[in-house]
């Protein structure tokens, strides 16, 4: 399928993450190096799975958020490399996990570790990138950055068990679908941006505002992604058009269209999702009709809201190059949407 909705043009069209990038590129050098040492195993299906999925091209913003919130108040040492590597791990461990989870075929492009090793061997094998993550976690030695990324895992589960709670189900409310998106992937961006200013001990307003950032940020990221799954290219999303609405996901775009549509258009939701009627021939319907009740452009608007709660989140701290650089992160992740 090709079918592509074309979603409002939006103004930030030239917004990067280069800055960023630029700026955590001798850190990330380091979490890279890390991140090879630690998925090694004398068990030789752990790193085969690991490195399948660490190599494949993802842009690693996560663990790039750590170090910048670290060395933005002049953090010089090691514990923020250590503690990067982690949440990509977690990171990493939660894609293993989810794939199973939806059954999917693609990630990135690429088939996925459970189509090619199985669900066993990548289930096994996010635990294990979680007890090393944990492991690193434990080296640092601060307590409260235990006690952040710890509760963040907890919170990611408790996200995978709701989302399970509330698949293919139309009843299923915005509430319900922002609670399973602040826990699945909002909870790991508002981590790894907190625990940067943890260990560059900053004072508790400058981590509660990092916090806020990450987290708002993690919700306009899984909006926009939400959105591109029906709006979107199969080449840039490295996976297809409309795998969301093939594994019956109750996302926004689908929840604004049900909730808008006539009766008999809800009984055609129902049939897709909660049925699994969902051939190309209805895919085409499900893209006409959130294009009839603009949810594309809703949930972009929505993404747009959380940004710019991000964005307020930064404006008291010192004006720096890593401000600047996190700004634009909140732009290029919604302007993925053009």
């Amino acid at each position: 399928m090709g079918v592509v909705i074309p979603l409002e043009e939006n103004k930030n069209k030239q917004a990067s993450i280069k800055p960023l990038v630029d700026l955590t590129k001798s850190g990330m050098e380091r979490v890279n190096q890390l991140i090879l040492s630690k998925a090694g195993s004398d068990v030789q299906m752990i790193p085969e799975v690991a490195n399948h999925l660490i190599s494949s091209g993802g842009k690693r913003l996560r663990p790039m958020l750590t170090l910048a919130t670290a060395s933005m108040f002049g953090y010089e040492g090691e514990h923020h490399i250590k503690l990067a590597t982690a949440v990509e791990f977690m990171h990493t461990a939660t894609l293993l996990h989810d794939d199973v989870v939806d059954e999917s075929d693609l990630r990135r492009g690429k088939s996925t570790a459970r189509t090619i090793w199985g669900n066993q061997a990548s289930v096994l094998v996010g635990d294990f990138l979680l007890g090393q993550a944990f492991r690193m976690m434990v080296d640092v030695g601060s307590l409260d950055a235990l006690d952040v990324l710890s509760t963040a895992a907890s919170v990611i589960a408790e996200g995978e068990v709701l989302q399970l709670s509330v698949a293919k189900n139309m009843e299923t409310t915005e509430d319900d679908y922002l609670s399973v998106i602040r826990a699945k992937t909002a909870a790991l961006f508002a981590a790894a941006a907190e625990v940067g200013p943890i260990v560059a001990q900053t004072d508790k307003a400058t981590r509660n505002a990092l916090k806020s950032y990450g987290m708002n940020l993690g919700l306009a990221f899984q909006l926009v992604d939400d959105a591109l799954d029906y709006g979107g290219k199969a080449a840039d999303l490295g996976k297809n058009v409309g795998d969301d609405f093939r594994e019956g996901k109750i996302t926004l775009p689908v929840i604004l269209s049900y909730r808008r549509g006539t009766s008999t258009e809800r009984d055609f939701w129902r049939e897709s999702i909660e049925g699994g009627q969902n051939d190309d021939a209805r895919l085409e319907k499900a893209l006409g009709l959130i294009s009839r009740y603009g949810a594309l452009s809703e949930t972009i608007q929505r993404a747009q809201h959380y940004g710019t709660i991000a964005r307020d989140a930064l404006a008291p701290l010192p004006e720096t190059p890593w401000k600047d650089a996190l700004n634009d992160v909140i732009d290029f992740c919604i302007a993925r949407v053009n």
